[in-house]
């Protein structure tokens, strides 16, 4: 499975931003797409996620705010991000959840900077 992230860049506080994620490969064994982000000096932490079956999850921080989506028939997945805050300043990275010969394996794009100016 290989991810390709597009979008991110700068923005003020207030704006809105679109990240997209393109996956290729062995995409039938993908159970789940979704975005984590990483602040300098933080963990890595989950922001959205959308299964196949289109169910959705969202960390607290970014309810009301973030939106993914999901487009099947491309194998792209869509994180629209609005109300941004300098705290959503991060990396983020799409995810892929695969699920082969019974384990879990996850796979990650390179990540594309998104930064808020206060």
């Amino acid at each position: 499975v290989q991810l390709v992230e597009s979008g991110g860049g700068l923005v003020q506080t207030g704006g809105s931003l679109s990240l997209s994620c393109a996956a290729s490969g062995s995409t039938f064994s993908i159970k789940a797409l979704g975005w984590y982000r990483q602040a300098p000096g933080k963990q890595r932490e989950s922001v959205a996620s959308i299964s196949r079956g289109g169910d959705t999850h969202y960390a607290d921080s970014v309810k009301g705010r973030f939106t993914i989506s999901r487009d099947n028939a491309e194998n792209t997945i869509y994180l629209q991000m609005n109300s941004l805050e300098p705290e959503d300043t991060a990396v983020y990275y799409c995810n892929a959840k695969v699920w082969v010969g019974g384990a879990w394996y996850d796979y990650w794009g390179q990540g594309t900077q998104v930064t808020v100016s206060s």
